[in-house]
């Protein structure tokens, strides 16, 4: 059994049913958006998020979770998808998980009426239900990716992010998500405010892990059996290149500002970088940050009695830290 299946093993009944309720939640009047909705469900990935809600309900409610849950999970993935759709637009890609996108199939304007159609559906869905509290736990997280991807934007142009800005950015971007799952599937069965604020953290932690392996990858020959350099050719200040510019000399910074700025699509040069920032430690550096996000969930999950939901998670900590792509 692979780890996917192993995690998804305590809640497989729970997964199927909500793939169907998830398909429902976006059914239209309109033959267009319905023919669109039924090509997204049928190219789902790992589905992390709805699995995150669903272990964590599962772990605090001994087992017992109930429509909220499955509301909450169906409203995430709505609203996942719906920045996707919109992502895919503004990064002018025209795949997505090995897929054509939405915009290479239907254009642009198409794709942002999608993104803002599936936006709706899950306020609406909230809001149909009086899920205010799970509804508010999903807004916040969709201001803080929004703003940190302005952010990432803002400081992109200048080169001059600090590693404290880069959390920032990345807590904003990735963990924000993640933690909301997290959160929303613990309040969908339980009123103590200090363990959904526990589970929030939970899943931050697992997001900041989760990007910081992805920054690995551009430098690392895991993922696809060589680095591939692209976050360099983008101008993506990932925390390996930060550590080592706000570590080197000044000519050797002066070198790699520039390599960025002005050499960034020279394969040769990009090679060069790759190299510099293995010399120097940088990957080094971001590996034990990863690890340091990684044991601090961990350490959050002793707090909660053993069950097989728990484990799924430990499972699912550890995944983030060795997965493959």
């Amino acid at each position: 059994m692979n780890i996917t299946s192993q995690i998804k093993q305590p809640i497989q009944l729970e997964m199927e049913l909500f793939e169907k309720k998830f398909y429902e939640s976006m059914s239209s009047n309109v033959a267009l958006l319905n023919r669109i909705t039924y090509y997204i469900v049928n190219r789902k990935g790992k589905q992390m998020r709805p699995m995150f809600v669903f272990l964590t309900a599962k772990m605090l409610a001994d087992g017992a979770i109930n429509e909220r849950t499955y509301r909450g999970a169906c409203v995430i993935e709505l609203i996942h998808t719906a920045t996707l759709v919109h992502d895919d637009v503004v990064d002018d890609s025209n795949r997505r998980r090995g897929f054509f996108s939405i915009n290479a199939l239907w254009k642009n304007k198409i794709a942002v009426l999608v993104g803002d159609y599936l936006l709706s559906k899950g306020l609406l869905l909230s809001i149909d239900y009086g899920d205010f509290d799970l509804l508010k736990i999903i807004s916040v997280a969709v201001r803080e990716m929004s703003e940190g991807e302005l952010l990432q934007i803002e400081k992109a142009r200048r080169l001059d992010i600090t590693e404290d800005i880069y959390y920032e950015i990345i807590r904003k971007k990735t963990a924000t998500l993640i933690a909301s799952c997290c959160a929303l599937g613990a309040k969908s069965v339980c009123d103590d405010d200090q363990k959904v604020a526990s589970m929030r953290k939970f899943g931050e932690l697992i997001g900041m892990a989760f990007q910081i392996k992805d920054d690995l990858f551009d430098y690392t020959d895991d993922a696809i059996g060589k680095p591939t350099g692209i976050d360099i050719k983008e101008q993506k200040m990932t925390l390996p290149l930060i550590h080592v510019l706000n570590h080197c000399s000044a000519k050797e910074k002066a070198w790699l500002i520039n390599s960025i700025k002005n050499h960034n699509k020279d394969k040769k040069r990009v090679k060069e970088v790759i190299a510099f920032v293995i010399q120097q430690n940088g990957l080094q550096y971001a590996y034990d940050r990863m690890l340091a996000f990684q044991q601090e969930a961990l350490t959050l999950l002793q707090d909660f009695p053993d069950s097989d939901f728990k484990t799924s998670l430990t499972l699912m900590v550890n995944y983030v830290i060795d997965r493959k792509i």
